[in-house]
């Protein structure tokens, strides 16, 4: 049950589906108010009708497009104008698989405006108001992707190294401060059937690290709340990338997406 006494919320971007959806519920779950962001026709009202209706918790929501900085920067201040936050989670992302030679310019910038500086402006933006609660945290979701480059995704590894450091190199600076940061990083999730169908057409390998959105974040929000700084969910993904030459792991996680796309075309 909520907390009466707590009129604090936890901020949480691509809120609509996946990952971001299970981070909200999980909050809620823990008595805590949201404050879910998204992009607009997404659905994001049945998502907060459906928190509404399982938890006694405050839940608002804002409908934006990262795309255009002028969106972020009305987001922030409509949410330091109304919202006392102590959580924010940088879970927004877009990515791809296909032939960087395929792809036009706006795919590129969109996966940087994204990825890279909506997380980066968001947290920049928020961080008074996170530093005016006694207690507070950051999450930003990078991804597995993050360990490695990745032939057929170019981009989206090199955005979410970003995501990585940045939240490593804010913990450090903030280390004496009451925030405390954290990174997860994620593998493929099931978060609805055509992203199922296209994991599983990596091979063994994509079915076997396939996870659930709800499991993810439960764990997640753990481990953000004890403070850890590197949230992993298959540690035996991440030694076998730290051991593992860069240019083996290149070769074969470039021929699992290879395959992937080629399996698209048949």
């Amino acid at each position: 049950m909520k907390n009466k006494t707590n009129s604090s919320y936890a901020v949480i971007t691509g809120a609509s589906q996946g990952l971001g959806k299970a981070f909200a519920f999980e909050l809620a779950r823990l008595g805590r108010n949201v404050v879910l962001v998204s992009l607009p026709g997404q659905s994001l009202q049945s998502v907060v009708a459906a928190i509404k209706e399982a938890y006694n918790v405050e839940v608002a929501y804002f409908e934006t497009d990262f795309a255009c900085n002028d969106n972020i920067m009305e987001l922030c201040e409509w949410l330091n104008s109304n919202f006392s936050i102590d959580i924010l989670i940088n879970n927004a992302g877009v990515g791809g698989t296909t032939r960087f030679t395929d792809v036009d310019v706006n795919y590129i910038e969109t996966i940087i405006q994204v990825n890279v500086k909506a997380t980066a402006i968001l947290t920049h933006q928020l961080l008074s108001n996170l530093k005016r609660q006694p207690c507070s945290y950051i999450l930003n979701v990078s991804s597995i992707a993050a360990f490695t480059p990745v032939g057929y995704k170019t981009v989206y590894p090199a955005s979410k190294v970003f995501v990585h450091y940045f939240a490593r190199g804010l913990r450090a600076e903030l280390k004496d401060s009451n925030i405390s940061v954290s990174v997860i990083h994620p593998g493929a999730m099931a978060t609805n059937p055509e992203i199922v169908s296209r994991i599983e057409k990596q091979g063994f390998i994509g079915k076997l690290t396939l996870l659930k959105p709800e499991k993810v974040a439960q764990f997640a929000i753990s481990r953000l709340l004890k403070k850890d700084s590197v949230i992993v969910l298959s540690h035996l993904t991440w030694v076998v990338s730290k051991l593992m030459p860069e240019w083996l792991t290149l070769y074969l996680m470039t021929g699992i997406v290879k395959r992937e796309i080629n399996n698209q075309l048949v």
